[in-house]
């Protein structure tokens, strides 16, 4: 059951509140030893935390991750894009926030909110050498927006040495009365270690599209990684109208070009355990072959012997830009820009009751000025109860304008019992204007059964104030085994 109110400002409709009633049924089916099939049915994700907020200071989407539980699970099964490797594995310049041809957020939510998921069904596993994965959802319609079917099929072959080789498709077409439009997406890709030292990761991928928007992207990266030295180059490539329905891109319309080498040997210094000096670079063109990003990065990172971390890091930038882009109230003009960065970050060991971090970043910004300090704090009392506090102060300075983006949040864990516990989370987004508040009761009433309490509230800060919106949710989950 929900007890809404939504609004703009401080006056409310009287039908913008209201109660809503639902239900759902899970279904977890154990095929074999090494095969699971999950259903579910009108799924719910109202016991979810809310989203951590981000401030954007590019020019580029932002990417949130997947936080609810069923598409986290076995997510590993469905993973093809920018690999970032394993722990002790070189850098490979992208991560899977650059691009992921399968981003479960595109399902179940659009713009942030949640949209109706009807039915759905996950099948993941393995046969032999063989790893699986298919996942289907159908989701209702929205906010004028049609109902949408969605398809993933995901297999890989596992090799020797951690290596693997597979392929990926996903369709998500609309469906009723509007169906016809579709977008798919299909990809292979290989992770191969020829060598020890030697990784070698690699993808090509296709999308098409109803409106015949159809394009591909491709990568191919080679690191080396010994007990003291590491290096990689890769080259990506996106063309203008690749665009992954299911997935996530952050830049398209490029060729990339990256390299980087370092060391990180075990020096004799005292209170010292190791030492990164590294440097790397970005080239990125348009695909006429015009320059629009160039980066060149020199640092140095230390991991001492109780666990904490020193990074330094000095950047050199250069960007064109065909248009402006805006930055909170200010607007950056089209053209050429090139700026010097430097930053400096400290992380305690996580281990201790009280840990923390600082990091403290200056220099230019697209013919202005930009400096930031971000810090965070954790604190365990006991084992009960945890504290976290983390702030973000970024002061600009852009076309002669000075300003500030700010976020700050704050987050409460107390465990009464290994059933009950109580979570609760406050951010303030100084940029957007909102407070947002999120409290979680979570009662454990039988095992794999749950009470859950929620409050989400949304506020604004800027627009003469008032709630946004404000939910009031209690869901009951009961496992039946058999």
């Amino acid at each position: 059951m929900k007890r809404a109110l939504r609004g703009t400002g401080s006056n409310l409709a009287e039908d913008d509140r209201g109660n809503d009633y639902d239900g759902g049924l899970d279904l977890k089916y154990g095929i074999t030893p090494r095969m699971t099939l999950d259903l579910t049915y009108r799924t719910d994700f109202s016991q979810v935390e809310v989203d951590q907020e981000q401030i954007n200071l590019t020019r580029f989407s932002l990417f949130f991750p997947e936080r609810r539980d069923f598409f986290l699970e076995n997510s590993g099964t469905f993973t093809f894009g920018d690999l970032r490797g394993m722990s002790g594995d070189p850098r490979t310049g992208a991560s899977l926030r650059d691009f992921s041809l399968l981003h479960s957020r595109q399902i179940g939510l659009r713009a942030r909110n949640p949209v109706p998921m009807e039915f759905g069904g996950r099948l993941t596993g393995g046969v032999g050498p063989y790893e699986i994965g298919l996942l289907n959802v159908q989701t209702g319609t929205f906010d004028g927006a049609p109902a949408e079917n969605f398809s993933v099929v995901r297999m890989r072959r596992k090799l020797l040495r951690a290596s693997d080789v597979g392929f990926m498709f996903g369709n998500r077409q609309a469906t009723g009365d509007s169906g016809g439009a579709y977008n798919r997406s299909f990809g292979v890709d290989a992770n191969v270690r020829p060598l020890r030292n030697l990784v070698i990761n690699s993808y090509l991928a296709l999308t098409r599209s109803s409106e015949g928007d159809d394009d591909e992207a491709a990568r191919l990266s080679i690191g080396w990684r010994d007990r003291i030295w590491d290096a990689s180059a890769m080259f990506r490539y996106f063309g203008d109208n690749f665009e992954p329905g299911i997935g996530y891109v952050r830049r398209v319309g490029m060729r990339q070009y990256y390299a980087t080498f370092g060391a990180h040997p075990r020096p004799d210094i005292p209170l010292v355990m190791t030492l990164n000096p590294y440097v790397e670079g970005h080239y990125i063109t348009n695909l006429d072959g015009l320059l629009e990003t160039r980066t060149g990065e020199i640092g140095l990172g230390a991991t001492l012997m109780d666990g904490s971390r020193l990074n330094l890091q000095f950047t050199d930038n250069f960007e064109h830009l065909d248009n402006f882009f805006r930055v909170g109230s200010d607007t950056v003009p089209a053209g050429d820009y090139s700026f010097r960065e430097a930053s400096a970050s400290y992380s305690s060991s996580g281990g201790r009751p009280l840990s923390g971090s600082l990091t403290l970043s200056g220099g230019g910004y697209y013919g202005g000025t930009r400096s930031s300090i971000s810090t965070g704090f954790t604190w365990r009392a006991d084992y009960h109860l945890s504290f976290e506090l983390t702030a973000t102060h970024n002061a600009l300075e852009i076309q002669g304008n000075s300003s500030n983006a700010d976020l700050f949040s704050a987050r409460v864990k107390y465990s009464y019992s290994t059933k009950l516990y109580v979570r609760g989370y406050v951010q303030y987004n100084d940029a957007a204007g909102q407070f947002i508040t999120n409290i979680r009761l979570n009662y454990i009433h039988a095992p794999l059964s749950d009470l859950f309490l929620v409050y989400t509230e949304r506020r604004d800060t800027k627009n003469g104030g008032g709630v946004l919106e404000r939910l009031v949710t209690a869901k009951l989950t009961k496992l039946f085994a058999f």
